[in-house]
């Protein structure tokens, strides 16, 4: 089941869009969340979960387990991770993951990871933003909205036969996005730990 984005902005926060044929993407991508991080008063005592959406069963909506199975696999202790490629989460399911991160931590920062149908020009762009993404929405699905932050990776062309679209959608270059989220992720937890050690 295909889960696409529609932005809900609660911050005034700008959105930020980063190209991942840009030679400093990952640079761009850490110094961004950093920056929003702390902007949105993140404190050492709130866990900062990623709910990574999606699915195996489409190729276009499988960003989310991608860089959630590649996160999966390293040791880090900044980021509690929910949606691998082995446990998805999905439409099926969101409702009852959620359930559980609120149940499992307290006051939790949440981090949504989506993939996302936009126009021509932004195919293979990254988006950060403040405020919850809407999972489903392009689909005509009706979820509920997911995160304090999100991240889209834009992995094809939308406004006509979406699932098409998605099942349509060449593997590399959803593995290049998943690639440039997951390095972007994992460069932030020391910009983000720098940044706040010398009081900024």
């Amino acid at each position: 089941m295909a889960i696409i984005n529609q932005l809900e902005h609660h911050s005034n926060l700008p959105k930020t869009k980063i190209c991942s044929n840009d030679p400093l993407a990952v640079k761009k991508f850490s110094w961004d969340l950093t920056h929003k991080l702390l902007k949105s008063g993140l404190t050492s005592d709130r866990p900062v979960v990623l709910v990574c959406i999606g699915t195996d069963r489409s190729t276009g909506d499988c960003l989310g387990p991608l860089i959630g199975s590649k996160l999966d696999e390293i040791e880090q202790n900044f980021y509690k991770v929910f949606g691998t490629l082995e446990n998805p989460v999905h439409g099926s399911n969101l409702e009852e993951k959620l359930d559980y991160i609120n149940r499992s931590y307290h006051n939790p920062f949440i981090i949504a990871i989506d993939a996302s149908l936009g126009q021509l020009d932004s195919v293979g762009c990254v988006n950060i933003a403040p405020g919850a993404l809407k999972p489903g929405a392009g689909v005509h699905k009706n979820l509920p909205s997911v995160g304090d932050l999100h991240i889209t990776g834009i992995v094809n062309v939308g406004g006509f036969m979406e699932y098409m679209v998605l099942q349509n959608t060449r593997l590399n270059l959803v593995m290049r996005l998943a690639n440039l989220i997951h390095d972007g992720l994992l460069a932030s937890i020391s910009e983000y730990k720098q940044t706040k050690a010398q009081g900024m």
